[in-house]
């Protein structure tokens, strides 16, 4: 098979781009971790409860909503439940199904270290760009999710 290589211009997009996604999460796990002793996906996941109705998901929907695999989440939630910011129990609708409610504990968890979490989202990503930048930044990823993950609306949700 013929590959198509790269152009040195797309080479070098693919170059930034495979950057930001290595170090981002890095730079987003090491102020949650000092801060508030949570990963960036842990923040997450206690993110996606906070913001559900009655702060619950069935454990699939979690799952959709973090694009994670059932596994890696049970796991999580399981050590997010040992420390009192998740619950787990049986779906009234469907007892085959179990649903993950953030606690109240959880809750002033996430509310506490929302703050540091966005500062370090503005010093990173959102102040180091133009207006301009910005908007191609939401059309490029876009563009992107489009191939990924087409039928995931979820990350249009904030969308105006």
């Amino acid at each position: 098979m013929d590959a198509r290589w790269l152009t040195p211009e797309q080479l070098s997009a693919w170059v930034r781009l495979v950057g930001v996604v290595e170090l981002l999460p890095g730079v987003l796990d090491s102020q949650l971790r000092r801060d508030a002793q949570l990963t960036h996906f842990d923040y997450y996941v206690l993110s996606q409860l906070s913001e559900a109705p009655g702060r619950v998901l069935r454990m699939t929907a979690l799952a959709e909503r973090t694009a994670a695999t059932l596994a890696r989440l049970s796991h999580v939630v399981q050590r997010l439940e040992t420390r009192g910011l998740v619950e787990r129990f049986p779906c009234p609708e469907d007892r085959r199904a179990t649903n993950a409610r953030l606690t109240d504990g959880g809750l002033r968890t996430v509310q506490a270290s929302a703050p540091g979490h966005v500062a370090t989202v503005r010093e990173y990503v959102i102040d180091a760009l133009t207006p301009e930048q910005l908007t191609q930044l939401s059309q490029i990823s876009e563009a992107i999710l489009q191939r990924l993950a087409p039928e995931a609306s979820l990350y249009r949700r904030y969308d105006s």
